[in-house]
């Protein structure tokens, strides 16, 4: 008798936590409502001989105690361009592999290091854009010289903390204005 009850206990147990009208559905993915700067460009000429075309959230400022080196702040997007102009006075090659060190800094963190070269000969103008994937501090990275006495080393930083896959959006944003800045670059 005791079995019997005990079956008929957990039958109607089973039977109960089993039935029931709702059925439950995952929530679809959701995403930020990302709001991006309108994309305009302008020609901004810097006293240190170059020019380059520049979206108009980018604002350049001056860094106290240098007289060629700017930074490029983007608005809302929370982030800063540190733009280093040089005069060379040793080898190309010291430059660029300074440069490179910089970007080897991050292999720790970095998932990869994609890199793009950029040759126009018509305006004298060489260099490499590196893009560091992964949760890097700094997620682009570029040099540009004209090979023989100027050279240009920018580092972009987000006022966040590093987390690839939450800041891709903005990344890729403003990726392509950076690209837009580089393939425009001219000297005076």
């Amino acid at each position: 008798m005791l079995k019997h009850f005990y079956f008929l206990f957990f039958g109607l147990l089973i039977f109960t936590a089993c039935g029931g009208e709702e059925t439950f559905v995952p929530k679809p993915q959701t995403y930020l409502a990302l709001n991006f700067p309108e994309r305009v460009y302008e020609n901004f000429k810097d006293s240190c001989g170059y020019s380059f075309n520049k979206p108009t959230y980018f604002n350049v400022e001056n860094v106290a105690g240098s007289k060629c080196n700017r930074d490029i702040k983007f608005d809302k997007l929370d982030g800063t361009l540190h733009l280093s102009r040089i005069e060379m006075d040793t080898t190309l090659a010291e430059y660029v592999n300074y440069a490179i060190d910089k970007v080897g800094e991050h292999k720790v963190m970095a998932t990869a290091i994609l890199d793009t070269s950029f040759y126009r000969d018509d305006a004298n103008v060489y260099g490499t854009f590196f893009e560091l994937k992964g949760n890097v501090a700094s997620p682009f990275q570029f040099y540009m010289t004209d090979s023989t006495s100027r050279f240009i080393n920018g580092v972009v930083y987000f006022n966040t903390r590093p987390n690839y896959d939450s800041i891709k959006p903005t990344l890729d944003f403003v990726k392509k204005d950076l690209f837009e800045m580089i393939n425009t670059i001219e000297w005076d």
